[in-house]
């Protein structure tokens, strides 16, 4: 897990910088506690999540795929705009042999909602 400075910090949903967005990529849900699934974004790894985690990254303003990969692949895509918040929220399923995850794109007031349920997430690009 991310140290709680950044996890604070994080929660403070502090609008990027002109030039920059920030995505944040939640999985408030208990459904599959103890399973991890991996995340991709623009076909780079960016970390796995657990049950209750988000991760939160700097990303350039423009259009952005995140895959969540479990049983299944659940993508999303979207644009970001200079200066905003993305969230993303992963639910989980269960499948025919192990988990599943959807990704959904939701408005601010949901993300920073579910955000604040989880503990942040320490991962490649963070």
């Amino acid at each position: 897990m991310a140290g709680p400075d950044r996890d604070y910090a994080a929660k403070e949903f502090a609008r990027p910088s002109k030039g920059k967005a920030a995505l944040y990529v939640f999985r408030n849900g208990a459904n599959g506690g103890a399973v991890k699934m991996s995340l991709e974004l623009d076909g780079a790894p960016l970390g796995e999540t657990a049950a209750k985690t988000f991760h939160w990254l700097t990303i350039t303003p423009g259009k952005h795929r995140l895959v969540g990969k479990a049983e299944n692949e659940s993508m999303v895509e979207f644009t970001a705009a200079s200066g905003r918040n993305v969230f993303v929220r992963q639910d989980v399923g269960t499948g025919l042999l192990s988990a599943v995850n959807r990704l959904e794109l939701v408005d601010e007031q949901t993300g920073r909602a579910g955000v604040a349920e989880c503990e942040m997430a320490e991962a490649p690009l963070n």
